[in-house]
């Protein structure tokens, strides 16, 4: 069998359970394996330590497979392996039609990503070990899965430093271009066409029902109270406003949402199934924007969502701009403040504000840019906070580690003048699990904070 031996003063990574050998680490090559090939990885006395496929114009040059003696795989090989991500998935996401069934090395499967939308599959081949076996791939997922249709979305452009095109197309049976598919019993459209990646994001699932507590509490700011209320000649408890009159709209106890970054509006969804009274949903994507419409109007949101097409830095900057000319002209008669000029647009607040960006920093070198950028959606963002109200934000960039993260809110914070008290700080979902040593599988950060003012 050809193998890849390596140097004797590399880190032990692979014995660790690190599922990647980079280029660097390899000493020598035995034999004349091609690309694509199996190859056994052994340590520089000859220890054998895993079976990984291997591509030489890639920086990591080997991927592990198996932690035992591998020639090759089969059809009967990838059985196996799904039939162990359907077990985990049926354990963890009972009940779910939807999910993500396959995540690469996590599920020793490196370069595969396989998501499920009912019996839909999309399945995205990210490396050229994975890309030679799509035929077994395929037969496998029909015997494991048996899906009406397979699409793929391997149109991302990770597959070049792999010496790959993008790609994308039905790879068997039929597959409808939208899907309907159930989540935290909300009904969800997804474009597997033309939608983002594979078409959603199920790693936001569990923290997407976490702003559940956040939804409601919201009447006693407007001076609303349960009071004891004379009805028909009858005392019984109803909310009553500061004139003492009853108030009657069933959402007064509401919180005002705003969701930026919607793609396709699942954090406004949830929020409305979890009672919000008002919801801002904002993407630059106009495509986004009409995915997280529909999707609204098939759970019967409509009244309480209002719709935003725009850049959400300018938007933030917008209504933060707006707010603090607000309370420089309420100062006004103690300040020297021109009240000639106009009142910039915008000085809006909302109870709860979500950010869910995409990932600002995609390489190492991108970091620095990053933190800006994380800076400033979240200084502006804890600015158009109410007072006691939350600010819920996330990041899905590996190389923003989540002490960085937290960091770079904290400097926000205390440029805004905020004081944030963390309630929840959460990873990826139960159907992405992570193998503990191997911190690429650690990218999503997802943190609750209660906002108030300082000074």
């Amino acid at each position: 069998m050809t193998a890849v031996v390596l140097h004797k003063k590399r880190k032990p990574r692979i014995e660790g359970a690190h599922p990647w050998v980079f280029a660097s680490e390899i000493e020598r090559v035995e034999g004349e394996p091609l690309p694509g090939s199996i190859v056994a990885i052994r340590n520089h006395v000859g220890m054998f330590l895993a079976a990984g496929y291997y591509n030489p114009k890639s920086q990591i040059t080997v991927r592990v497979m198996a932690y035992e003696e591998l020639e090759d795989t089969s059809v009967e090989f990838f059985v196996e392996r799904f039939e162990r991500c359907k077990e985990h998935r049926e354990r963890f996401v009972p009940g779910a039609d939807a999910c993500r069934l396959v995540y690469g090395e996590s599920d020793f499967l490196p370069g595969l990503i396989v998501d499920r939308f009912g019996d839909v599959l999309v399945v995205q081949i990210l490396t050229l070990g994975m890309d030679v076996r799509r035929d077994q791939i395929v037969q496998a997922l029909v015997e494991v899965f048996q899906p009406k249709g397979i699409y793929e979305r391997s149109d991302v452009s990770i597959r070049r430093l792999e010496g790959l095109e993008e790609v994308k197309g039905l790879l068997y049976g039929e597959c409808p271009r939208h899907v309907q598919v159930t989540e935290n019993d909300l009904i969800i459209e997804v474009d597997i066409e033309e939608g983002q990646k594979t078409g959603y994001f199920f790693d936001q699932r569990e923290n997407r029902a976490a702003i559940a507590p956040l939804m409601t509490g919201w009447g006693k700011q407007s001076g609303i109270e349960v009071k004891e209320v004379e009805q028909d000649g009858e005392l019984t408890m109803l909310p009553v406003n500061p004139n003492g009159k009853v108030v009657t709209f069933p959402l007064w106890d509401g919180a005002t949402v705003l969701e930026c970054f919607s793609h396709t509006g699942s954090f406004t969804l949830n929020a409305c199934q979890t009672g919000a009274k008002k919801v801002t949903c904002l993407d630059i994507s106009e495509h986004a924007i009409e995915s997280a419409r529909r999707n609204v109007a098939l759970n019967g949101f409509e009244d309480r969502v209002e719709f935003v097409v725009a850049d959400a830095f300018d938007y933030l900057r917008e209504h933060s701009k707006g707010l603090e000319q607000r309370k420089q002209w309420s100062q006004a008669a103690d300040s020297k403040v021109d009240t000639s000029k106009p009142l910039a647009k915008g000085g809006r607040t909302w109870d709860v504000v979500i950010l869910d960006p995409p990932a600002f920093a995609k390489t190492k070198g991108a970091v620095e840019g990053a933190c800006r950028g994380y800076k400033d959606i979240n200084l502006h963002g804890m600015k158009l906070v109410n007072e006691g109200g939350y600010l819920v934000t996330a990041s899905c960039s590996y190389h923003m580690k989540p002490e960085l993260f937290l960091e770079t809110i904290h400097k926000a914070a205390a440029d805004a003048r905020k004081v944030l008290r963390l309630v929840e700080f959460r990873a990826a979902g139960k159907d992405h699990p992570r193998i503990l040593g191997v911190d690429e599988g650690n990218y999503l950060k997802f943190a609750i904070f209660e906002v108030r003012s300082r000074g």
